[in-house]
């Protein structure tokens, strides 16, 4: 059985919500000539290049204040998250490590990965998205979380 909250069902925010993603990546590709995966944007400043810093700290600075600029004109959705703080940074870690070995993260692999026909994005997003699948399937199903 599948319940579905009609009150958080906003296709027309998400529809606009994706364009704009979609429109960000591909300008910035075009533009710049770098894809906008988040993993890759942060792990250049970690190892920075001459030349290569600026942009990077413009990118996070955005990612950041994005939210900051939208709570000046109205109020942020709750958020509510079902977990404890160990739990939240296992899950932060094992992200990371996948990030890692996937060479790549989400944004990168889903959204700039595959708009490029990648095959090594494409089958890191179907590896990505099928855990994701299977785990929430065993937690809320198999072990009853």
């Amino acid at each position: 059985m599948i319940d579905i909250s009609w009150n958080s069902f906003t296709p027309w925010s998400a529809l606009t919500g994706g364009l704009l993603i979609g429109l960000a990546a591909a300008s910035f590709v075009l533009l710049n000539g770098r894809i906008a995966g988040i993993s890759g944007v942060l792990g250049g400043l970690l190892a920075p290049r001459s030349g290569d810093i600026g942009w990077r700290i413009a990118f996070i600075l955005g990612l950041v204040g994005a939210p900051v600029a939208w709570l000046m004109m109205t109020e942020l959705p709750a958020i509510r998250i079902e977990a404890d703080y160990p739990a939240i940074i296992a899950a932060g870690l094992l992200v990371g490590v996948g990030t890692r070995y996937g060479s790549g993260c989400t944004s990168g692999h889903g959204v700039c990965g595959l708009s490029r026909l990648s095959p090594r994005s494409l089958v890191a997003t179907l590896s990505f998205m099928g855990t994701g699948f299977v785990t929430v399937y065993l937690i809320r199903h198999a072990f009853g979380g």
